[in-house]
């Protein structure tokens, strides 16, 4: 079973940065695709980056290219997400994903297992 766990959200004014971090339980980390996606109230679980299993390749929906970056650190089981010029509809719960398979999709469904979700909120 792998655990993960997010951290990092909270306010912040537009213009601004925050980085999410996911920590993750397991000894199989290395080998996972991970995702980040963020859900707002009555709309669907949307993908936001991903990254495969080496972080040589990485991914992002178009709203963020550009302002956003996942990483991820093998040796500490831990998976970021740099958020640069922060707007207000980036307002959401984040989540953090792992994927069994070593390349990322993009597909909630495609995803094994989750985080709890950490919640940012962007301010006009």
């Amino acid at each position: 079973q792998v655990q993960l766990v997010e951290s990092g959200g909270g306010l912040v004014q537009a213009g601004g940065s925050l980085r999410l971090s996911c920590a993750t339980s397991g000894r199989s980390f290395s080998s996972y695709a991970m995702g980040w996606f963020r859900q707002t109230a009555g709309k669907e679980r949307e993908f936001v980056a991903g990254i495969d299993w080496s972080g040589r390749s990485t991914g992002y929906a178009d709203s963020v290219k550009g302002r956003f970056t996942i990483s991820r650190d093998n040796a500490k089981n831990t998976v970021y997400l740099q958020m640069n010029s922060l707007k207000p509809e980036d307002t959401a719960v984040y989540y953090c994903a792992a994927d069994k398979s070593a390349y990322f999709r993009e597909h909630v469904s495609s995803y094994d297992y989750w985080g709890q979700g950490t919640q940012v909120t962007v301010s006009s």
